[in-house]
């Protein structure tokens, strides 16, 4: 069935937006977009894992990594809030509104208001953030207090990366401009700019340096400018000219304002359930913040090349329904979202919980990073993969609440959840150690999911349940068998863990590639809708596809 999609185009003068009806589904159109950030993500990711590999090696998994992930955390907390879709949720469905309804003359005035706007604020954030990181360390990292060196060590890593904030925060608004003008681009290929940053970092800047993690975190920070730098060209391209005269009180921006801090809250409980790892996690054993920061890594991984990706691509989409009050346009877009997610995520689940300790090993098992941690971040990556379902879940039915503009749902849910997140940390560190804390956070994530889902059929009554829950049971089939063909490819071709990294390569390649091909093929023979329109997306055009 083909939908009719509104969508932008701009001149090349850049005077007048028209609102064209196009031929293709929306379902294509955003399978198409998907396609485009998950490739670009995929580069970015790889790149990230290259850093964490070489972060491995130099620093392993001890007391230099404990200290540096901690400083990091608020900084890197701020990033995913931010440059994975967060701030957006609050902004694109209000930037969409004025352009439908007030003009690009009066959206590009929005959007460079923001721009100032969130300069000022996010600089507001940073000087406190400086003056104050001996707090916040302590409020984190309270474990930190019993060791002055470690404190003091964290603390001048947190100055020096806190300013990251700022670009960061800016990017993402870039983000979220270009993305509802149909670039995609070069807003996924930032983080690129910020792995290779800190890759080069590592070799360049910190064997240089007296206290070598210090150069780790000079990486972070030239990697936010750069990551930033490279959009300004494709928004100025746009005719968004941010230097230009820009309204300090946009009306516009009380609206996006009023949406900003409930959106971050509701959007990000995995996030700020991770926080509270890292602060119980201070207090066990050395290395518990590192195997539990490695592992979420790991689960990063899919969550961010297709979860987030999809999130991206059908907020434009939400939003511009949500606008014009197309409930059935709104309704088709979160029902394909959340399966094409779903189609994606089990089978991506199922091979990470399989093939954990081999893809750790192949990973991070080399210089500092032994055999034992190898298996303990494995055994942390057990416990955050079987919840990594929700995780994604969660990402698109929270998107679509905010492209309703409604953050008050998600917000409430959020601080709930949070309770109930610090009251299972607590009971389930004492009996699994630094691995209840990952399963803390799954159980956390399936019970927003459950609950957000409960609360979304009461605001969208017309969503067909049955067709969804017929597509996330094709998908359980075809990931049942991938997992058995996985675990048995596993038996004959796998090498030992620990061995050297070709071998491990190979073997862990061909298990991948062998759940692939078992997993399209039931997918094909069950008549998969979401097959359908990743085949469509690529052009190709069987008799299966009519």
């Amino acid at each position: 069935m083909q939908y009719p999609v509104c969508y932008f185009t701009y001149g090349s003068s850049f005077q007048t937006v028209t609102v064209n009806i196009a031929s293709m589904s929306e379902d294509i159109q955003v399978t198409k977009e998907t396609g485009i950030i998950c490739g670009l993500t995929l580069l970015s990711r790889t790149f990230g894992f290259l850093r964490d590999a070489a972060m491995a090696w130099f620093f392993g998994a001890g007391y230099v990594s404990d200290v540096f992930f901690v400083a990091f955390r608020m900084p890197n907390m701020m990033r995913r809030l931010f440059s994975e879709g967060t701030l957006n949720l609050a902004f694109i469905p209000v930037f969409i509104d004025y352009l439908l309804n007030k003009g690009k003359a009066e959206a590009f005035l929005l959007a460079r208001s923001a721009f100032s706007s969130l300069f000022f604020i996010l600089t507001g954030i940073v000087l406190p953030g400086i003056v104050f990181a001996p707090v916040w360390i302590r409020v984190i990292a309270p474990g930190f207090m019993a060791s002055p060196e470690k404190l003091s060590l964290a603390v001048f890593l947190a100055r020096i990366m806190f300013p990251f904030i700022i670009f960061i925060g800016l990017s993402a608004l870039t983000m979220g401009i270009l993305n509802t003008m149909g670039h995609f681009a070069a807003p996924s290929l930032g983080p690129f700019a910020v792995n290779i940053s800190i890759i080069c970092s590592i070799f360049f800047i910190s064997p240089n340096l007296k206290q070598p993690v210090t150069g780790l975190a000079v990486g972070v920070l030239i990697g936010g400018f750069l990551q930033l730098f490279l959009q300004l060209p494709f928004l100025i391209k746009k005719g968004i000219r941010f230097w230009q005269y820009s309204q300090p009180f946009h009306p516009g921006l009380r609206r996006v304002g009023l949406l900003t801090i409930p959106s971050a809250i509701g959007a990000s409980v995995y996030q700020l359930s991770l926080i509270i790892d890292t602060l119980t996690a201070s207090f066990l054993h050395e290395g518990a913040i590192s195997h539990l920061y490695y592992a979420d890594r790991l689960v990063q991984f899919p969550m961010g090349i297709f979860a987030i990706a999809v999130a991206i691509a059908a907020l434009p989409h939400l939003a511009k329904a949500a606008a014009m009050k197309d409930y059935p346009g709104l309704i088709q877009s979160f029902m394909f979202s959340t399966k094409l997610v779903i189609f994606i995520i089990f089978p991506a689940m199922m091979g990470l919980i399989i093939l954990r300790e081999p893809i750790v090993s192949l990973l991070f098992h080399r210089g500092e990073f032994d055999l034992c941690s190898v298996r303990l971040t494995a055994a942390a990556l057990l416990y955050y993969g079987v919840g990594l379902w929700a995780f994604s879940g969660v990402r698109i039915t929270v998107s679509t609440f905010f492209a309703m503009q409604d953050t008050g749902t998600p917000f409430r849910i959020a601080i709930i959840l949070l309770i109930i997140k610090s009251f299972m940390a607590l009971v389930l560190v004492a009996p699994f150690g630094f691995r209840g804390l990952a399963l803390s956070t799954s159980l956390t994530s399936v019970i927003n999911l459950i609950i957000l889902l409960r609360t979304i059929h009461l605001k969208l009554p017309g969503i067909q349940w049955r067709a969804l829950a017929n597509s996330v049971v094709k998908s359980l089939i075809g990931t049942t068998f991938m997992a058995l063909g996985v675990w048995g490819a596993g038996m004959f071709i796998l090498p030992d863990i620990g061995s050297p990294f070709l071998p491990l390569f190979l073997g862990v390649s061909g298990c991948i590639f062998i759940g692939i091909v078992i997993y399209m093929c039931f997918s094909f023979m069950l008549a998969s809708t979401e097959l359908k329109a990743l085949l469509a997306a690529i052009g190709w055009k069987g008799k299966h596809l009519k």
